[in-house]
């Protein structure tokens, strides 16, 4: 029978105990690396419907939203200046200058979104961001947990999206419902797929920032991601199931 103080036995188990240590404190920085993703999405999703709520009673909104001028085209395409600019500048970008984009990208979106404030009542808009947060967090927990490889479908979905777009800028031509509608019911369905397989590759991405300097920068691609996943698929619900004004 092996002799529990015998230093041999302790040598053999050492490698052991220090692959357990390792997967767990694995486990742990992979917890608070996902826990600060979606923290900081969700307080961008706040501060996004705080400054459109609050846009939307001023009185401003509905002239600036409403009508023709110059600042109406800078609240509308400002928020993908700053997608742009996180996008394509994040190597350059140190943390600190990462999150303040961030927190200015989610407020400048709360602007643009207060159009809807306008457009349809409060009762069915709360209605779809709980509907939504429900799913999301269904879809996203399934794309955290799932063993399925999601990659092969991420070609798909992105080309999905790119396809949407191109049908969304048609319909501002043709003003058709029937093909609004279509646009509406594929959207929930492209960014349901995007909230899946985001997450899943947000959480694979860990094992190559984990103990870089990226990993501040990380949190704040995979919260805008999962930001512009969630805001998507609210934004296209919202246009099935909303009541008008």
């Amino acid at each position: 029978m092996a002799n529990a103080f015998d230093p041999r036995s302790a040598a053999k188990a050492a490698p052991g105990a220090s692959a357990r240590r390792e997967a767990v404190g694995f486990d742990t920085g992979l917890r608070t690396y996902m826990l600060s993703i979606y923290n900081y999405m969700a307080s961008g999703i706040l501060l996004t419907g705080i400054v459109a709520l609050l846009f939307a009673r001023s009185g401003y909104a509905a002239t600036i939203l409403g009508g023709p001028g110059l600042l109406k085209y800078v609240i509308m395409l400002g928020p993908l200046a700053f997608v742009i600019v996180l996008s394509f500048g994040i190597n350059r970008l140190s943390t600190t200058a990462a999150q303040l984009l961030f927190w200015a990208f989610a407020a400048m979106m709360g602007l643009s979104m207060a159009s809807i404030f306008l457009v349809f009542t409060g009762q069915s808009i709360a209605t779809t961001f709980f509907a939504v947060a429900a799913g999301f967090l269904g879809l996203s927990l399934w794309g955290y947990t799932t063993k399925r490889d999601l990659s092969r479908f991420g070609t798909f979905l992105i080309m999905g999206v790119v396809g949407l777009l191109m049908a969304s800028l048609i319909n501002l031509l043709v003003q058709s419902s029937a093909l609004q509608l279509a646009v509406s019911f594929i959207g929930v369905l492209l960014f349901a797929g995007l909230t899946a397989y985001d997450t899943q590759r947000i959480k694979g991405l860990y094992i190559e920032v984990a103990r870089s300097e990226m990993i501040g920068k990380a949190v704040i691609m995979g919260a805008l991601t999962l930001y512009l996943d969630f805001v998507n698929m609210f934004t296209f619900l919202l246009q099935i199931t909303g009541d008008r004004r």
